[in-house]
């Protein structure tokens, strides 16, 4: 049992427990990547983007609208798969609080997702369009 995963042998001490919280965190980011197919899709087309958007020289403010709408996906997707752990645990068998419970954090997720690709039109468009223009100005050369 390493020092992390047993309570008596935490650190002590306020920067102590406050650097620990960092290792449970990341060990969440790791469990999801790991364990959940969706939360791997969303990171590999959220590095995808961030690829674009360094090739596209998107401004600042581009970046930081396109950053929003990344974080708040795969933050959707963390909590969606929070809900889900704890109702699983809470209620193995089937039922239909749990089933609507999950339907709804799904919801959260796709709306989520729903905004990104709109945040991503408005963002990615002007720039691919500029670039299809040029790219058919030089064919006609």
């Amino acid at each position: 049992m390493s020092e992390l995963s047993d309570p008596r042998r935490a650190p002590r001490g306020a920067w102590g427990r406050f650097l620990v919280g960092f290792a449970y965190a990341f060990r969440g980011l790791w469990y999801a990547l790991r364990t959940q197919r969706n939360f791997r899709v969303h990171t590999g087309v959220a590095l995808l983007v961030i690829v674009a958007a360094w090739l596209l020289h998107l401004s600042p403010i581009e970046i930081a609208l396109v950053a929003v709408a990344i974080g708040s996906v795969l933050i959707c997707e963390l909590v969606n798969t929070s809900i889900e752990l704890c109702l699983d645990l809470l209620h193995p068998a089937y039922h239909p609080l749990v089933k609507a419970a999950k339907d709804v954090a799904a919801g959260a997720v796709l709306l989520s997702a729903l905004l990104a690709i709109v945040i991503g039109l408005c963002v990615f468009g002007p720039h691919l369009w500029n670039w299809w223009l040029t790219v058919l100005r030089f064919m006609d050369k």
